[in-house]
């Protein structure tokens, strides 16, 4: 494959560390831009000699232009490029956004650039740590039919697979994403803070195997992985539950109530749960929420 000369407008935790990937893979990093001192810091530590410089020079200096960008500044950024002459015909526009796909990159379309939107289904820190998690990392790729070769080799370079996500279908595909990723973090951390009301020196181990067990399953067999008080209908233990965080960690409440109403919601429909218990529980979470809506638990 053709080796690029690549600039990067966006020098942030993601950004770096795929500039870092494509030029271990033989591609040239020719220039980097990026705002805040972390940025700068990120380039310099992990793109050794590469040149910072403003986002139009960058375009202007590489081949392959990769836009790590934020997904709200993403458009202006294309928009901007493009206006000023930056982005010219024949060069390859690449967004890292999930969000989008290669609408927001008509601009850069219109003066004849070649347009790729390439997502990868990853979380980053920033740091030398990421460069080895690309190996095997799924890629959320749009583009052209004639560009299809093109992107799958980037993406092969970059030691992850491609996923192709259609242009109507990439909001939904980032939903997902977020919806597993993030929301994910909010429950573990929200989980660390009830154990450590209940008096755990260190939440995060008590959490650890018990979490690898349940997302390994979930992943492998998704609604039958459901275990616990819900599932069994044990109405009294998420009474208590709910009372107990009421008292300890009030903050938690309306994510518990939320997650064990979903929950209550699948098991009924997957036959676990009798609707008779199913109610019962039912009227213990419809209290609670009610307790939130009144006021005095911080949502």
């Amino acid at each position: 494959m053709t080796k690029f000369r690549v600039g990067v407008v966006g020098a942030g935790r993601v950004g770096a560390v795929l500039a870092a990937s494509l030029r271990a893979a033989g591609h040239e990093v020719v220039a980097a831009a990026g705002e805040s001192d972390a940025s700068r810091g990120r380039a310099e530590t992990l793109l050794p000699g590469v040149v910072l410089a403003k986002p139009t020079d960058v375009a202007r200096a590489c081949d392959l232009l990769l836009l790590t960008v934020p997904d709200d500044m993403l458009s202006n950024v294309v928009t901007m490029l493009a206006a000023s002459g930056a982005i010219r015909e024949g060069q390859v526009v690449v967004h890292t956004s999930g969000r989008h796909g290669l609408a927001v990159l008509e601009p850069a379309r219109e003066v004849g650039a070649r347009t790729i939107a390439m997502h990868p289904a990853m979380t980053f820190t920033g740091t030398a740590v990421d460069l080895p998690r690309l190996a095997g990392c799924v890629f959320g790729v749009t583009a052209d039919e004639t560009d299809r070769a093109l992107t799958e080799s980037l993406v092969a370079d970059l030691g992850g697979r491609a996923m192709w996500v259609p242009e109507d279908r990439r909001t939904l595909y980032h939903a997902g994403l977020a919806h597993g990723a993030n929301h994910l973090v909010t429950l573990i951390s929200e989980a660390m803070e009830i154990l450590s009301a209940a008096g755990a020196d260190d939440p995060a181990a008590t959490l650890r195997p018990l979490l690898t067990a349940a997302l390994d399953n979930a992943l492998e067999h998704g609604d039958a992985a459901l275990t616990g008080p819900i599932v069994r209908g044990d109405v009294e233990t998420v009474r208590a539950h709910v009372a107990d965080l009421v008292a300890d960690a009030p903050q938690t409440l309306p994510s518990y109530v939320t997650m064990a109403r979903a929950t209550l919601d699948r098991a009924v429909t997957d036959g676990r749960l009798l609707p008779i218990r199913a109610t019962k529980m039912l009227q213990v979470l419809d209290a609670a929420e009610e307790r939130v809506a009144a006021g005095g638990i911080s949502r």
